[in-house]
């Protein structure tokens, strides 16, 4: 089978060696995402802006590997405050309320940048 790697543009993604997503067959693997914290529409503080953010941005790159957020089978979502569960859930739940992915919540003690209250990895299976 072949391999396609989505690279998103991050410097991160060769600081690191990893690339944003990728397919093999019809399997999907998008990697640990967060948002991008502008300040204005997505705030430092604002879990349900930033939860948005993150699934809008990898909803273009399922469709750069020829996928859709109807073909995601699992979300994992890590939150460094699990008290922001229900604006987590209530964007997460704005997309995926009738696809339904498996999916759990986590809370772990950081992020990479304090700024950053949420990160979500992805597995989608391409129909």
């Amino acid at each position: 089978m072949s391999r396609q790697n989505i690279l998103s543009g991050s410097p991160w993604e060769d600081k690191m060696g990893y690339c944003r997503a990728v397919r093999i067959g019809n399997i999907i693997e998008v990697a640990g995402t967060v948002a991008i914290v502008d300040g204005e529409k997505v705030k430092a503080d604002d879990a349900f802006a930033q939860t948005n953010n993150i699934i809008e941005r990898i909803e273009k790159v399922l469709q750069e590997a020829g996928a859709a957020l109807s073909d995601v089978v699992r979300t994992r979502i890590f939150t460094t405050d699990i008290s922001l569960f229900d604006e987590i859930a209530r964007a997460h739940g704005t997309y995926f309320r009738d696809i339904k992915p498996t999916t759990g919540i986590y809370e772990i003690s950081k992020l990479v940048s304090p700024e950053y209250l949420v990160e979500i990895e992805f597995t989608a299976v391409a129909q």
